[in-house]
């Protein structure tokens, strides 16, 4: 999670000093926000916190999927097997 009293820090900073910050982000598995002008322009963030990140959003859109699915179900958007065949066959132009 992103302390905001540690985790934010200038691109200058970061640029005479990155071994140190590197260790810090990996130490502590949160990212880093770096600023220009006063902005925030980039984050940087340890490979394994990434790939948390990766899976995590992954498995939200899994979610997401299947509760796009169940509704389809309750809201009656559905067609037998046979129905489903027979429009993939259409639309792929195979023959029985």
């Amino acid at each position: 999670m992103l302390d905001i009293t540690k985790d934010i820090d200038s691109l200058t900073n970061f640029k005479c000093n990155a071994s140190e910050y590197l260790r810090r982000i990996k130490e502590s598995g949160n990212p880093l926000v770096l600023t220009a002008n006063g902005k925030a322009e980039i984050v940087i963030q340890d490979a394994e916190s990434y790939q948390k990140l990766l899976e995590l959003v992954e498995r939200i859109q899994e979610i997401e999927d299947l509760q796009a699915g169940l509704n389809s179900v309750q809201e009656g958007r559905t067609f037998s097997a046979k129905e489903a065949l027979t429009k993939l066959k259409q639309k792929h132009g195979i023959s029985s």
